[in-house]
């Protein structure tokens, strides 16, 4: 279900949630859109529309309804009831699809961190079991406490545990970090719009085996190897991060601070783009924003137009290396940075992206103790 409320490229978003639905396991049976100048207070959508909705579902044999836009507590809980089956939003979906595709311990809590904030919200009488206790002995929470307050009280503790034990594991990171500062070691994070190839540029660097799938979100955690570039005489460490997405829920924002402050303490981001996408200019801004967000608008930029080998002969480019306009987030002001075509299934540019990256290492002075474990590219 999408809401049309005037906003640029609503076709674009409307056909990337029935995406993140098939990410998700899911089979998209029905499309329903509708245009409104401002949402309704109570079910976002009018009523005359949601009538509409349970009967496409009936007739579909839907299960569940999905939004693309953030629906609020009371309006998840509307709709529920009016329609009879389960109703989640866009962000409840990525939160869901980060919780099938997390596998380091990590990137575990911080979804799970992501959930139970997102839950924490939406427990104002959403389910039927919410009923006052009676007190007594042997009974959870004394005489006339409700179950709501024990479920806000559970998850208020289930999320100061998690972030304690976050706490943990970014101290961990920032160890991590200190020794490669103190190695001078030149790092490089690969950033960019989800599916856009950054894990298979990854492998194709530094001849590694992250998993690489055209799917959203193939890759959650963060990978980092050696890579020795021999123009520059020197090896540099470069991470694979968590792809980005349009309206990414600020809740995982939060969640993944950690495996994101890769991206706004590297020397360098590669940011990549799906050139073969029909809006890469739209991806590129919403990525603009999101490192604005974590503190790393300033860090400087390589742009990598991926899956050159996807484009027709009409739209290829002239020349493989140029340079690009990459506005700010949040003002009209722009900068000018290296541009390479590149495809990561062919290899055709990647001579010219190391060269790119032996350019900007060679402007870092090399320690004198040469960092250990290199893997040659």
């Amino acid at each position: 279900m999408g809401v049309d409320l005037g906003l640029p490229n609503f076709d674009a978003g409307l056909e990337e949630l029935g995406l993140l639905a098939q990410t998700a396991g899911m089979q998209p049976v029905a499309r329903v859109v509708c245009k409104r100048k401002a949402p309704d207070a109570a079910l976002f959508i009018g009523s005359g529309k949601a009538d509409e909705i349970k009967m496409l579902a009936v007739e579909t044999g839907a299960t569940e309804i999905l939004f693309d836009q953030s629906l609020s507590p009371a309006q998840q809980r509307n709709l529920e009831r009016l329609l009879e089956m389960p109703v989640n939003d866009r962000t409840m979906l990525i939160l869901e699809i980060f919780a099938q595709r997390a596998r380091s311990h990590e990137g575990k809590l911080q979804v799970e961190l992501a959930r139970l904030q997102y839950l924490s919200t939406r427990l104002v009488r959403r389910w039927s079991h919410l009923e006052r206790q009676t007190g007594g002995a042997g009974v959870r929470g004394g005489p006339g406490e409700k179950q709501i307050e024990l479920d806000k009280r559970m998850i208020s503790e289930s999320i100061k545990r998690t972030k304690e034990r976050l706490s943990k594991v970014k101290k961990q990171r920032q160890t991590q970090r200190r020794q490669r500062e103190r190695r001078n070691a030149f790092t490089v994070s690969l950033v960019g719009y989800t599916n856009a190839g950054k894990s298979t540029i990854f492998n194709a660097l530094v001849k590694a085996r992250a998993y690489a799938a055209d799917q959203l979100f193939a890759t959650l955690d963060t990978t980092t190897r050696q890579m020795y570039l021999g123009d520059a005489a020197r090896s540099v460490s470069l991470s694979d991060t968590v792809g980005f997405i349009r309206d990414l829920p600020h809740g995982l924002i939060d969640a993944f601070a950690a495996t994101l402050q890769e991206a706004a303490d590297a020397d360098l981001l590669l940011h990549v783009v799906d050139a073969a996408n029909p809006d890469h200019l739209e991806q590129i801004e919403q990525v603009q924003r999101v490192l604005a967000e974590i503190g790393a608008a300033t860090v400087p930029q390589i742009l990598v137009f991926n899956k050159l080998d996807a484009l027709e002969k009409a739209h290829r480019p002239l020349q493989l290396s140029d340079s690009f306009e990459i506005k700010d987030a949040f003002s009209d002001t722009g900068a000018r940075v290296d541009r390479v075509f590149v495809s990561a299934q062919t290899g055709e540019g990647l001579p010219l992206l190391r060269q790119l990256l032996a350019r900007q290492a060679s402007l870092l002075p090399l320690a004198d103790t040469p960092p250990f474990g290199e893997a040659v590219a």
